[in-house]
């Protein structure tokens, strides 16, 4: 009997936690990503300027990822417009590269203009890196932020990271719309 290599463990374990096994009820998604939203607008006050100022903010509480070589990461968000749920969105990637560990994060997208949201919809999905500017916020960055800086497409804010995830690689994320 041979062994499995670590790479094939990762993938089969990243495959049952997939869109079957991580997709939430509608009503827990909404409250765990509301939730998630306000405590992130707690924490950072520019956090709060740029969702009053958005034309929408997609929120990701909960994105697994692992990886041992190779690895994976998928999460499932709700859009929120004028503070109502417009949409349900699903993130997912691809990574290999020096890396092993497992990790659980979210994030919030700020939407500044038309024309970001608009590509959000986009039939191929959304794709991070590619389209609009999308600037990854921390914390010492967000202190500058005012309402006459904000001149970027879309801003983003990782928080909650737990576990460990250590390494590098190249990686590849997706936003897709879901029907449900």
């Amino acid at each position: 009997m041979t062994h499995a290599k670590p790479w094939v463990t990762v993938f089969l374990g990243l495959s049952l936690c997939g869109p079957a096994a991580l997709a939430a009820g509608n009503g827990k998604l909404e409250q765990d990503a509301k939730t998630a939203l306000n405590r992130l607008y707690a924490r950072i006050p520019a956090a709060k300027t740029l969702g009053a100022q958005a034309k929408a903010t997609l929120v990701f509480p909960a994105i697994k990822k692992a990886g041992l070589g190779f690895g994976g990461q998928y999460g499932e968000g709700v859009l929120f417009r004028g503070g109502k749920v417009a949409a349900r969105y699903s993130t997912a990637g691809a990574s290999w590269g020096l890396q092993a560990g497992v990790q659980t994060y979210g994030y919030a997208m700020f939407f500044m203009t038309d024309a970001a949201l608009a590509a959000l919809d986009n039939t191929q999905g959304f794709e991070v890196g590619v389209g609009p500017s999308v600037v990854v916020m921390d914390e010492g960055k967000a202190r500058n932020l005012t309402t006459t800086t904000i001149q970027d497409d879309v801003y983003a804010f990782v928080f909650g990271q737990k576990g460990l995830m250590a390494g590098a690689g190249v990686q590849g994320n997706k936003i897709t719309r879901l029907n449900k």
